[in-house]
């Protein structure tokens, strides 16, 4: 969290708790794929370098604050720690498996686990972790948690298996789109708050409205990846560029540009998108994002994207006022503003 956001001097506290907390994150999770099998042991070792920016357990933490009793006293239980362990694991998890989807080559500047060991030990590791979060998730005080994280795995398979249904599909709409988004992303990301939420006991209505903060604030955040893979540089990004393009995935931008290109100008992206499905190339990749700025579609996606995060916000009118609710709304501009 702390690269995504430039803090005010009185949220450092707040910041400095987390970091703290995240430590013991990490080592739950370790802790909880530890084997005495060499090989599994090295690839779980492996992916400790898909670890970016924590987002997902940071929420749970965050909003776990933000609903306790006393939420500038700064204390979590053991719950909040096992559920944003539980979010990372699913997280990761999908992550493995994206990269087979994407035939990536790259994840946080190193080699993706398909790149590494191929793509049947990729698919076989996404699902150990999987298992592993929901062994997790049932060694906390309530069965409630792995509903939850249960209703958010169908929702993002559902989600991935809309998108793979609409590859290569020109005629593809926004409403479509957002569907997408909301499960694949936004599932997930509105689970970990409710989680958050949860272990602290809060009433129903607010575990539902920070369930509502993060399923916008999800959609967001893929928006922002998603126009990060057109117009972003591997090295910033720390990840394969271009995978949508590759995959014939089309995200916002270009749904949008087919809506309102002009028939010669249509033609003509549906033939780039077409080679660089099959044969990717920095300069079409560069002539695909002239494109769609030329039809104003780059803007609107970053519009779409900070109308979610408003959606988001105002998700939080029954929040109580306290640091971590306003670290909770920094953090929500914040995932508009960034470049990686």
């Amino acid at each position: 969290m702390h690269a995504l956001l430039d803090l005010p001097e009185t949220l450092i506290p707040v910041q400095a708790f987390l970091a703290d907390q995240i430590i013991e994150v990490e080592r739950r999770f370790d802790a909880q794929l530890a084997s005495e099998l060499p090989p599994v042991a090295d690839l779980c070792a492996h992916i400790e370098r898909y670890r970016g920016k924590m987002l997902r357990p940071t929420l749970v933490l965050l909003c776990g604050l933000a609903t306790s009793k006393n939420p500038d006293q700064r204390e979590l239980t053991p719950d909040h720690i096992t559920l944003a362990a539980v979010t990372e694991m699913v997280h990761m998890a999908t992550l493995v498996h994206d990269d087979v989807l994407d035939s990536a080559d790259t994840r946080r500047r190193g080699l993706t686990v398909n790149k590494l060991r191929g793509n049947e030990a990729a698919v076989i590791l996404g699902d150990y972790l999987i298992a592993s979060s929901f062994h997790l998730c049932s060694q906390t005080g309530t069965c409630e948690a792995s509903l939850v994280v249960g209703r958010a795995s169908t929702a993002m398979c559902a989600g991935e298996l809309l998108q793979l249904h609409n590859r290569e599909n020109f005629s593809i709409d926004e409403p479509t789109y957002e569907e997408i988004v909301r499960r694949k992303t936004g599932a997930l990301i509105g689970a970990a708050c409710r989680l958050g939420a949860l272990a602290s006991d809060a009433d129903p209505e607010l575990c539902d409205d920070l369930e509502s903060f993060g399923i916008s604030l999800g959609a967001a955040f893929q928006i922002q990846d998603d126009l990060l893979d057109l117009t972003g540089r591997e090295r910033i990004v720390g990840k394969s560029v271009g995978q949508d393009a590759k995959t014939g995935k089309l995200t916002l931008p270009v749904i949008h540009h087919l809506v309102e290109a002009t028939t010669k100008q249509r033609s003509a992206t549906m033939a780039l998108l077409i080679r660089l499905a099959h044969s990717w190339t920095a300069p079409d990749a560069e002539e695909l994002a002239t494109a769609l700025e030329a039809t104003g579609s780059i803007d609107h996606a970053r519009d779409q994207a900070r109308r979610r995060v408003d959606e988001a916000v105002a998700c939080l009118t029954r929040l109580p006022q306290s640091n971590a609710r306003e670290l909770l709304e920094l953090l929500a501009q914040a995932v508009v503003d960034r470049s990686f």
